[in-house]
């Protein structure tokens, strides 16, 4: 047998371990449920992720509901595609807070969209919900960890949510499923390059 022969053959018995493994852990997860997921970190790209996952349910036919926090009124890529599919959109429409610079203002604008979010989370035809730059709202005391934890754990057991934002609040990382972390390398906005309409938002 030829040296190539010899790496072929290795090849496909590494392989074929692999696959039994890979079949193994596909068999023994047979649990189905609402997921909650936390997309966290420094880098960009966070809201990118969760509003991915909403495009994937709702090519899948699902149900979805999209809650947006520090968002200005400026013109919203996803929104303007995801609306033309049926998906609920509820928008803080204040900017950030730099832009506000007024804290009461905020929390009553937080308060508003949140109820609305309550109103998602509790609507058992909504199969996924994100929560979009949620992790600000509790970071910056606008809404009660308590409350957003409550909502979270009584939404209907089928129902999927996103939530995005930098410094998840440690309370929600135990509390979801899975946790990515999404960490910043590089960025073009250092180097003087403006966020651009189709990519950054």
């Amino acid at each position: 047998m030829s040296i190539d022969d010899q790496k072929q053959q290795r090849h496909r018995e590494r392989q074929k371990r692999l696959k039994t493994q890979v079949d193994q852990a596909v068999a023994a997860a047979t649990d189905e449920k609402g997921l909650l997921l936390v997309i966290t970190g420094n880098g960009k790209g966070k809201s990118t992720s969760g509003f991915g996952t909403v495009a994937r349910a709702v090519g899948h036919g699902l149900r979805a509901g999209v809650v947006q926090f520090i968002k200005g009124g400026w013109d919203c890529g996803e929104r303007n595609l995801l609306q033309q599919h049926g998906v609920q959109f509820a928008v803080m429409a204040t900017g950030f807070t730099w832009d506000t610079q007024d804290k009461q203002a905020d929390i009553a604008a937080a308060e508003l969209v949140w109820q609305q979010a309550e109103v998602f989370l509790a609507d058992s035809t909504i199969d996924l919900v994100l929560l979009d730059e949620l992790t600000y709202m509790l970071s910056y005391h606008y809404l009660p960890l308590e409350r957003v934890e409550q909502a979270l754990q009584n939404r209907p057991l089928s129902q999927h949510v996103v939530i995005t934002g930098r410094a998840c609040h440690r309370r929600l990382i135990e509390l979801a499923d899975t946790v990515s972390e999404v960490q910043n390398i590089k960025h073009a906005f250092d180097n003087g390059i403006k966020a651009q309409r189709g990519l950054d938002w």
